[in-house]
């Protein structure tokens, strides 16, 4: 039995996306601040909160790579959010707007979904190879590969290649390299599974 430190496979999709997220929560909140500000009675403090964590928001991912923790800083940023999202719809509960309250309270929801997500994705991931087949973790439950639907398992510098029969190929990168001897009895035991 083999364990690998990987990158976690979703790690890349989720960094690509974001800048996006954080942004539309930045943009929600700035529209909150304008929801506030054009109510009958404006809470002038409540609007000033809400445009200064939207501006937050909305800046924090071209400010997060200077993070020395980047992944602790986006966790906290979204736990954050997800505060904040839930009890600001206390404050549109009690000037009698209950929709904008129940739209909070499902974004809250899920950023913190998202919040949980990204922290699962940014954890140190392992994957595992033995006689029943590749472990690999996913979001929720890791997914087992089967030896049987695998054409070529290879270990080439820091990349390990899944050739899959249905010609779809799954490149792993490695956190940490085996040495060449692990390296080379690893690619036997992949050869002879096969």
């Amino acid at each position: 039995m083999y364990k690998l430190r990987i990158i976690h496979p979703n790690a890349n999709n989720r960094l690509k996306l974001l800048p996006v997220m954080h942004g539309i929560v930045g943009v929600l909140f700035l529209v909150n601040a304008i929801g506030i500000y054009r109510g009958a009675q404006p809470n002038w403090f409540l609007a000033t909160f809400f445009f200064l964590v939207g501006l937050a928001s909305l800046l924090f991912p071209f400010t997060a790579r200077k993070f020395k923790n980047f992944p602790a800083a986006n966790i906290m940023a979204r736990i954050v959010q997800v505060f904040i999202c839930l009890t600001g719809s206390l404050y549109f509960l009690s000037h009698l707007a209950p929709t904008a309250a129940f739209m909070l309270i499902v974004i809250g929801a899920g950023l913190g979904y998202i919040a949980w997500s990204e922290y699962k994705v940014f954890q140190p991931a392992f994957m595992q190879l033995d006689k029943t087949g590749i472990t690999v973790p996913t979001a929720f439950t890791p997914k087992v590969i089967g030896w049987n639907e695998l054409n070529n398992v290879i270990l080439r510098n820091d990349l390990l290649t899944l050739d899959f029969k249905s010609n779809k190929v799954l490149q792993l990168e490695l956190v940490e390299m085996p040495a060449p001897e692990e390296r080379d009895a690893l690619n036997a035991f992949c050869k002879s599974r096969i």
